[in-house]
C-alpha cells in the first residue's frame, strides 16, 4: 500500500522486525531439512534468504521494495542453479511452498522428459506419494508433446512441462500456525525424492558439460 522510500524509512523497525522473524524460521527449516537431506550442506541464512530491494532497471513496475519474503534451501545456495525447497510468506496473502526451481534448463528438461519415457512408471510414483495439495506447477505447459516424445503415452502430461516444480498455495492461518515451521518441514520431506530426481538430471548436465570442455584442446 505505501510502496515508496519515504514509508519505508519510516517504518524500518517494523521491517527489521519482520526480517528478523523470518530469518530464525530460516534457521529452523535448515537444520529440519538437514535431517532428511543432507545434500543442501552447510547454509548460512543469508545463502537462502533475499534482499527486500526490488532490481528495477529492467522492469516496467518502479516499486522499489518486494511484497513478499522467500526462503529457498537448496544445495549450495540460492545461486547455485539447484533445485530446492522454497517457502514464501506474500503481503498481499498469496503464500505459497515450492519443491523443484521457477526455472530448468532446456538441456536439463531433455533429460528429464528422457528419464520419465525410460523409467517404466518411476517419475509418477514419485508424484504420487507427495503430501496432499502439492501439485506440479502447469502454468508453463506446452500445448503439444514436443518433438522425439509419444503423445500416446500415460506420461504424456509430463513430457510438457517446461518447469518441473512442485507447488501448494497456503492461507494465513496456516502462515500464522504456532507449529510452523514443522508443518512446513513435513510437506518438505514428502518432496525429496522428486528434488532427487531433478537434481540428478542436473548433476548429470553439469558432468557432460565438464566432460566436453575438458576434452577440448586450447
Amino acid at each position: 500500500m505505501h510502496n515508496d522510500k519515504v514509508w519505508f524509512e519510516a517504518h524500518k523497525e517494523d521491517y527489521l522486525k519482520a526480517k528478523a522473524t523470518v530469518s530464525e524460521l530460516a534457521v529452523k527449516l535448515i537444520e529440519g531439512i538437514r535431517s532428511f537431506d543432507g545434500s543442501i550442506g552447510p547454509l548460512s541464512v543469508s545463502d537462502c534468504t533475499y534482499r527486500i530491494y526490488r532490481d528495477v532497471r529492467f522492469s516496467k513496475d518502479k516499486s522499489p521494495y518486494k511484497t513478499h519474503m522467500g526462503i529457498f534451501v537448496n544445495r549450495g545456495g540460492k545461486k547455485s542453479g539447484y533445485s530446492g525447497y522454497y517457502f514464501h510468506i506474500d503481503g498481499g496473502g498469496n503464500h505459497l511452498l515450492a519443491i523443484g526451481n521457477y526455472f530448468t534448463e532446456p538441456r536439463v528438461l531433455k533429460v528429464l522428459r528422457e528419464d520419465i519415457q525410460l523409467g517404466g512408471g518411476d517419475f509418477r510414483r514419485i508424484i504420487d506419494g507427495v503430501a496432499p495439495g502439492l501439485t506440479l506447477d502447469t502454468n508453463c505447459i506446452l500445448k503439444k508433446v514436443p518433438k522425439g516424445f509419444p503423445a500416446d503415452s500415460t506420461d504424456a502430461d509430463f513430457f510438457k512441462l517446461k518447469n518441473f516444480c512442485l507447488v501448494m498455495d497456503l492461507d494465513d492461518d496456516f502462515i500464522l500456525s504456532p507449529s510452523l515451521a514443522d508443518e512446513v518441514l513435513g510437506i518438505f520431506s514428502t518432496g525429496k525424492p522428486f528434488l532427487d530426481y531433478v537434481n540428478r538430471a542436473i548433476d548429470f548436465c553439469r558432468e557432460e558439460r565438464n566432460e566436453y570442455f575438458t576434452s577440448l584442446d586450447f
